[in-house]
Parts: C-alpha cells; structure tokens; sequence
C-alpha cells in the first residue's frame, strides 16, 4: 500500500501492486445488464420498500470487516521467505501448491477465538455491523459446511464453528452480522477461477493440475450448495452478504484476464445465487456478484471516492494496516488519527466505512488493530451523533477539489483533498468537524444553506451557547481558544 500521509485517500491499484483486479478501482462499477434472467430484490421493490430495507445500513454508517481463515498460519511467508502482496493472497502469490496448502488446515487451531470479545470489540469501536470471510479465495470454509469437507469443521482440530458463534453473540449484543464469499474465485476445488497473477498462465492462470476442473461443477457442487448453507443455517443471520471478485466478459481493466480466456460469472448463474438471495427479502448485498446485477452497494476498495457515489449506497473497505488476512511482517499500522478522519470523511460524503482486522492464527486480534478501535471508540463515544444517520454535507468543496494541472493514473484530474474540516447533517443540526482549529479562534463559511439558530461543541457536555453572527449567507461562529480534541473536534449548528 502506497502511505499517504493523514489519510488513505488512495487508489486501490497503488495498493495492489499484484492483485488490482480484486478491487474496485476510483470512479469505477461493475457492469450491469439491463434484463436478468431471475430478477432480483432491487428490481422488484418500491423505492420506499428500498428505503425500509436500507434503513439501518444507511444509520450504520462504521462496520466490522474480518478477514479470518487458515492464511493466517503461515501469515505472509513460505518455505522460510516472505511473499509479497497480501495476506490472504498467499496461496496464489506464492503459487503454493493446493496440497502443501490444505496442510495449513491441520495446523490451523484457534483455541483463543472469542467470540463475545470480537463482537464487544466492535461495539466498544462504535461499530453497527460486522462482515465476516464465511469463504475466501483459497476456497476453506471458515464454518461448518457440508457441501464440502475442506472446512473448519472437518479439517482441522478446532471442531467449532465461529460463524456461529459470532452470529449468536452479535445478536445478543444488537449488533447486525453478515458474510464475505468468494463465489467466483476457489483456488483449491477443481474447477474454481483464479485471477491472473505473476507468471501464472491463460487460460485458467491455475499453477496445480489439481486446480483444473469444470467451473460449472465447482459452481454447482460448493459454491452454490454454500451459499444456501449460509443462508439458511444461521437463524436470522445474514443481515448482508458481501460477494467478490466478479469477472465478466466485457468489463476491460489491464489487470482483468482476457475475455476470450475465463468465461466469467454469466448472467445465468449468477441468477441461481439471485435465486437463494430472494429467499431473504430484508437481505443486503452488494455490487460483485456479476452476472450483471447491480446489488445493493458500490464497493471502493482501499480508497474514498471523492464525492461518493449519489444516489448509491455504498461503503469504503479499508485495511489497519496493508494486508487483510493476518501477516507477521506487515506493522505499517494507520494512526487512529487517520482512521478517525477516514470515517468522518466517508459519512461526509454519505458513505459507511467497513474497517478490516485480520486475527492471527491463534483467534486473537493484534493488539494494534485492538488499541486503534479502542481508542476510535472513545471519540464515538462522545462525538457518535456526529456520524449515525447523518447526511452528506450540505458545502462540498471542503473535501478539496480536481486538479487543474495533475493527472492521475488513469489519465483523469487528480483530486486534492483539503483537511481542515469536514461536514454531516440532520434534518435540524449541522456538524462541523474541525481537523484543523482555525488561528482566528473564529469559524466562517461564506454560504450557509440553512439559518443557524444556536452553535455549541459536542464534546462539551454543557453545551455552552457559541456566539455566531450570520449575515447575508456568511456565517461565522466564535470558538473557543482551543480545541476540544487533537484529532476531530464537532462543531454543531442548531438550524431550521
């Protein structure tokens, strides 16, 4: 990952020096067809249906993201060497063959696994909803399926289903719970996708004959068989079902393979998930699929888009640190300080922030990812209503703006973010989030779209009046002498 300093304002394919094409790139969407062959939710329902489905997705606005799974025990090195790229990745950048890695299973016993601390972790971070790998690429189910023995369950000695566990918990503690699964991507059933990496070759970029297979067999047989599993094995869990990895003939990136080499999710299957989807119809997922479904959420990955995506819900994924799954070697660890003001900058702008931990082999969370939620818990604590089931800004250019001169990679105006301060609003309050306390100990705007009736800051529990004058759209409002907090201090504007 390419550091910038305060914030993480960057393109994923900086990120992904090997592995571009498992992110959703800046001002970009998965294709989506006009007609499918089942329709889904979203075609379906009234715009106040979606609304009440929505709802508590849009109040959320900070999740849990867990990238958890038996990658975690050679944690980012092979045959003594670290490999490059991302943790969970490793099986595919180390071109590991599929048996050494299914040896990984047995050695994979994550006795310090709570359950309860996870989910209480993610309350006490001000988290609304937590989104866990059920699946990932390497095709190890992280709970007890029986559509396929290569699972937690049965091959390895732990013999207990966290998935389960975690659902109960964050039902207890009215925290909403979902799953991650590599529906298109399976390096270690016959047949599954993989996407091109290194020197891997077309048509199927596989490194092990014991890859080789027919897709629609590996479709039919776990990938759908698993989806079902999760879908109906877990009482009134999932609230949200997070696909990836999409590959579709006619979307063109150099990093995609080439369209004549993987025939991709099709229309038609990707409906056969759509179909076991529709079974749920609270149920929220997002936009990889495939198959040209356009599912609930835009995806950015490892970047804030600059303006968000309106008229879309949508959620920045982001990591602690640069890897997803756990690796021993990564402690590039973001200040607290730049994860508190990536949050406010993505409900700024109408978005939910989807913030990873990657626990250890053991189940225990590093303690930096622990002490950094920690600590951002301890502003919600305080400025939360700053944040929960607020609107974008009403101003704007406050986040910086498109460069006149600089290009970035793709050719387009660069975006120069601005920080000193950012904005949400409620229907009768404006929150002003200042990153930088202004010299004049006074702040101004030269429009205000809303007449200002009362200012105070909500860290100060009196709520002492702030004198403000406004005149002819301008408003100015005098602050104290200094802040209330080194990294985000909430001005709030009571409004009409």
């Amino acid at each position: 990952m390419k550091r910038i300093a305060r914030l993480a304002l960057v393109s994923c394919c900086a990120l992904f020096a090997t592995h571009a094409i498992t992110a959703q790139v800046a001002d970009e969407k998965w294709p989506a067809e006009g007609h499918h062959p089942v329709p889904s939710i979203q075609d379906k329902e009234t715009p106040a249906e979606k609304d009440a489905r929505m709802k508590w997705f849009r109040e959320a606005r900070f999740g849990m993201f867990i990238h958890w799974g038996i990658y975690s025990v050679p944690a980012g090195r092979w045959q003594g060497k670290e490999v490059p790229g991302l943790g969970e990745w490793i099986m595919n950048s180390g071109s590991i063959p599929v048996a050494d890695y299914k040896a990984f299973a047995p050695q994979f016993n994550p006795t310090q696994f709570d359950a309860h601390a996870i989910v209480a972790l993610a309350k006490a971070a001000g988290m609304k909803y937590i989104v866990i790998t059920a699946k990932h690429h390497d095709g190890f189910a992280m709970y007890d399926s029986k559509a396929d023995p290569f699972n937690i369950m049965s091959g390895t000695p732990f013999k207990r289903d966290p998935l389960h566990e975690l659902a109960v918990e964050a039902h207890k503690q009215g925290i909403k719970f979902g799953f991650y699964y590599s529906q298109y991507q399976d390096w270690t059933a016959p047949g599954g996708a993989a996407y091109k990496t290194g020197d891997h070759k077309p048509p199927t970029y596989h490194w092990d004959p014991a890859q080789d297979g027919d897709f629609s067999h590996y479709l039919h047989t776990k990938a759908i068989p698993q989806m079902k599993e999760l879908l109906t094995n877990y009482g009134e869990s999932p609230d949200i079902i997070w696909f990836d990895t999409p590959y579709e003939s006619g979307y063109q990136s150099n990093d995609h393979p080439n369209p004549k080499d993987v025939h991709g999710m099709t229309p038609q299957w990707a409906s056969e998930i759509v179909s076991l989807l529709n079974t749920r119809p609270k149920l929220i997922w997002n936009n990889r699929l495939g198959g040209g479904y356009n599912g609930d959420t835009e995806t950015p990955e490892q970047y804030i888009p600059a303006n968000g995506y309106p008229g879309r819900d949508w959620e920045s994924c982001m990591t602690i640190n640069d890897t997803w799954g756990y690796k021993v070697d990564d402690k590039n660890f973001k200040s607290t300080e730049t994860l508190l003001r990536n949050l406010i900058d993505i409900a700024s702008k109408g978005g939910n922030y989807l913030l990873n931990i990657g626990p250890e082999s053991t189940g225990v969370v590093p303690p930096e990812e622990v002490a950094r939620l920690e600590q951002m818990g301890k502003w919600m604590d305080v400025n939360g209503e700053s944040i929960y089931a607020t609107k974008p800004t009403l101003f704007g250019s406050e986040a910086g703006a498109f460069s006149t001169t600089e290009k970035d990679k793709q050719g387009k105006p660069k975006f120069v973010p601005e920080w000193k301060w950012r904005s949400t609003t409620k229907a009768d309050k404006v929150y002003i989030h200042l990153f930088e306390w202004p010299s004049t100990h006074t702040f101004h705007v030269a429009k205000m779209p809303r007449t200002v009736t009362g200012a105070y800051l909500l860290a100060d529990t009196s709520h002492k009046p702030l004198k403000f004058t406004q005149k002819g759209g301008a408003l100015d409002v005098q602050l104290p002498d200094a802040a209330l907090d080194p990294i985000a201090t909430v001005l709030v504007l009571k409004t009409r």
